[in-house]
This record gives structure tokens, C-alpha cells and sequence, in this order.
């Protein structure tokens, strides 16, 4: 499976935001109150959808059904500027409606179907145990470059610089709405 620089570096940070969410500092699993907490900020966290897109999607968790794997797997193939159209993704993804109404929020955004696509593409990344290995692989099979790289960021160096300022930024946003700088 081929999967763009795009989903790979957002995938990392998804993943981290889950497991952020999952559980308290005492070690309790408070996944559910924390994204039922989070879906009722919806209005206030689609400023975010541009910015940091993955700590937004965690509000899609378990809210897609993949009809059509093939779909999703050629989705995560494309960068972020060469999404195929929401309406052929929507038609590969069963929704309860919970994530219905929470769509039609989205959809009214202006970036809305952007950002579904986006949502889409991590949780389906997040419910496949075998996607992690396949990108560990990916990173793993790079040699070192002349530069010294050694295959773990695979971005050239002003998307390196967009994605990190859009990290830093996003950070920044949540320490001032009271939540903690994740390290």
C-alpha cells in the first residue's frame, strides 16, 4: 500500500492524540467522556479544521463504517491538494447518525468536505493494526541520503516547515483554550 508524506505525518499525530485522549493520569480509560466532550465542541473546534485537522477528527472515532477498503486505501495514496471529491468517499462510508449530524455541521464549513476526507482517511489509518507497520516499513526502507537523512521525513523542507509551524501553531491554540502542551 502506497500512503502520501500527507497521511503518514498525520497519522503519527493522530495516533498520539488518541492516546492522549484514552486514558487520565491515573491511568483510567476515559475515551468516551473525552470525545463525547470534544463532539459537543464542534462549533468551537471547526476553527481548527485547517490548522490541526487530526486533533479535530478524533471526533469521527468508531463514526465511520469502510464499505469500500479499496477506496480508502487509494484516498490515502493522494496529498492533501489531490483529494478525490467527499461525495465518492461518502459513498464508500457508512455513518451512524450521530456522525451524520456532525457531517452536516462540518459539510457547512468551507474546508468541510476537506477536512472529511482528511477525518476519513486517519480513522480508517487508526481501525487497520496493519497500516502502523506499513508506514514503520516505509520510513525504514529509506537509506541514508547525502544529507544525512535517514529516511524518517520524507517531506522536503518547506512542507517539513508548513507542517511544523501548523503543529506549533495548533499547540499554541490548545494551551490557550486550557489544555495541556503534549510533548
Amino acid at each position: 500500500m502506497s500512503i502520501s508524506p500527507f497521511f503518514r505525518e498525520l497519522h503519527s499525530s493522530y495516533q498520539a492524540e488518541m492516546d492522549d485522549l484514552t486514558f487520565d493520569s491515573e491511568g483510567r480509560d476515559v475515551l468516551h467522556q473525552r470525545l463525547t466532550q470534544r463532539r459537543g465542541e464542534l462549533p468551537f473546534l471547526l476553527q481548527m479544521i485547517e490548522l490541526s485537522p487530526e486533533m479535530v477528527a478524533v471526533i469521527f472515532h468508531k463514526g465511520f463504517h469502510f464499505k469500500l477498503p479499496a477506496v480508502m486505501d487509494h484516498l490515502l495514496m493522494h496529498e492533501s491538494d489531490a483529494f478525490p471529491d467527499w461525495d465518492s468517499i461518502a459513498d464508500a462510508l457508512q455513518l451512524p447518525p450521530w456522525a451524520l449530524d456532525l457531517t452536516q455541521v462540518v459539510l457547512k464549513e468551507p474546508r468541510g468536505e476537506w477536512f472529511l476526507t482528511v477525518a476519513a482517511g486517519l480513522e480508517y489509518m487508526y481501525s487497520k493494526p496493519r497500516i502502523a507497520p506499513a508506514i514503520k516499513r516505509i520510513n525504514d526502507d529509506h537509506d541514508s541520503d547525502a544529507d544525512g537523512n535517514d529516511g524518517l521525513n520524507l517531506l522536503d523542507d518547506s512542507e517539513e516547515m508548513d507542517a511544523n509551524a501548523r503543529e506549533e501553531a495548533g499547540a499554541d491554540w490548545m494551551v490557550e483554550q486550557g489544555f495541556d502542551r503534549k510533548d
